[in-house]
C-alpha cells in the first residue's frame, strides 16, 4: 500500500514507523530481525530501508603500493526489503540515492522493485563518499535528487531510458523525498533550499521525510511555510532520540542541525550515560506528544540498530 493511503486510511491518527541501515556485508540477515522484532507490536505499517553509496578503501600489497578499491559497506537494500514483506506482512521503502549508481541501474532497480510488489520509495541524493571532500556524481549517474526524481516520474508514466514511445508497463510507486527544517547544509538559505523542495513536489513527489530535529518550533514553521506555498503533500517529520553525551556534538556536526540550549544544558548537568540516555528519550517522549497534538501524520524513528529507546518512546505515545 502507498504512504498516502496508509496516512488517508489513519482519518487523522498519527502512525508509527521506523528506518532500517542494511546489515553490513558478510553478516547475516538475523540481526535485522532482532532489531525489529521489538518494534513490531507497535504495528508499524511501514518500514523504511537506507541504501548507502559505494566507498573507497586503499588496500596495501606485498609491494608496498597501494590499491584503490571501490566496495559497498552495507549492500542489499532491496533484498532486505523483500525479506521485511515476507516475514512481517509491512510495507518496506527503499531509499533510492544517485550516488553509486548509474541511470541503467536505478531503471533495474526500479523495475525489480515493481516486481517485488513495493509500492513505495524515498529518493534522495545521498552524501558523498568519506574520501571526497564534496558529493561526486557517479559516472553515467544522476548529479541531483531532482534528476533521480525525474527518472522515477518517467518510469511512471511509461517512460524508460533509451526508448522513443511510451510502454504500456508502468511503474506506479509512491515518490518520498527529504525535506530539511533548518535546510540542507549546502543550501546558501532556507529559501533557496525551499525553492528546490517545491519543485520537487510540482514534479510529482507525494510526500515529504523530514531531517532529524530537536526543536518542534522549527518543523511547525516549516510546515506553516510549505502550506503557505501551495506544498500540501503529508510532511512526515523524522526524529531520533539523543541517546549519549557524544552524540550533542556528532549530530550537529554530521547532520547540521541546531540542539536546543535546554536539552545541552539537561545533557551537560548527567553524571552517567544512562542518566544521559534518560534525559533524551525524555526529551523525545515530550517531542512526540507535541507533535501529535500538532497533528503529525507519522512520527517516523531513525533508530540506527538501536530499537530499545524508540520502543520506550513509541510506548509512551501509543
Amino acid at each position: 500500500m502507498k504512504i498516502t493511503d496508509h496516512i488517508k486510511n489513519a482519518n487523522g491518527k498519527t502512525l508509527f514507523s521506523f528506518e532500517l541501515l542494511p546489515p553490513i556485508k558478510g553478516q547475516g540477515i538475523q540481526g535485522i530481525y532482532n532489531a525489529i522484532d521489538p518494534l513490531m507490536e507497535l504495528n508499524p505499517p511501514f518500514i523504511d530501508v537506507t541504501s548507502l553509496r559505494e566507498d573507497l578503501v586503499y588496500k596495501e600489497h606485498a609491494s608496498g603500493l597501494l590499491e584503490k578499491v571501490i566496495t559497498r559497506k552495507r549492500p542489499g537494500t532491496v533484498a532486505l526489503c523483500a525479506a521485511i514483506m515476507n516475514k512481517y506482512k509491512v510495507d518496506a521503502v527503499p531509499h533510492l540515492i544517485c550516488g553509486g549508481f548509474t541511470k541503467e541501474e536505478t531503471e533495474y532497480a526500479l523495475i525489480d522493485l515493481q516486481f517485488l510488489g513495493i509500492d513505495n520509495v524515498l529518493v534522495l541524493r545521498g552524501d558523498a563518499r568519506k574520501a571526497d571532500s564534496g558529493f561526486i556524481p557517479t559516472p553515467g549517474g544522476h548529479a541531483y535528487a531532482t534528476d533521480l526524481l525525474g527518472q522515477v516520474v518517467h518510469m511512471n508514466n511509461g517512460m524508460y531510458l533509451h526508448d522513443t514511445e511510451p510502454s504500456s508497463f508502468k511503474t506506479d510507486f509512491c515518490i518520498g523525498i527529504a525535506g530539511y527544517p533548518e535546510k540542507h547544509f549546502e543550501a546558501p538559505n532556507l529559501k533557496t533550499d525551499f525553492k528546490y523542495l517545491k519543485q520537487k513536489v510540482e514534479m510529482g513527489a507525494d510526500f515529504i521525510v523530514t531531517q532529524m530535529f530537536f526543536d518542534n518550533k522549527k518543523y511547525i514553521d516549516f510546515v506553516k511555510l510549505c502550506r503557505e506555498n501551495d506544498i500540501n503533500v503529508p510532511i512526515i517529520p523524522g526524529l531520533k532520540p539523543i541517546t549519549s553525551s557524544k552524540q550533542m556534538i556528532n549530530l550537529p556536526k554530521i547532520f547540521h542541525i541546531d540542539m536546543p540550549e535546554d536539552l545541552s544544558d539537561a545533557v551537560a548537568a548527567c553524571k552517567t550515560e544512562a542518566e544521559v540516555k534518560n534525559v533524551g528519550i525524555e526529551w523525545m517522549i515530550n517531542q512526540c506528544k507535541e507533535l501529535v497534538e500538532f497533528g503529525v501524520p507519522v512520527l517516523h524513528f531513525y533508530t540506527m540498530g538501536n530499537a530499545e529507546p524508540t520502543k520506550r518512546i513509541a510506548q509512551a505515545i501509543f
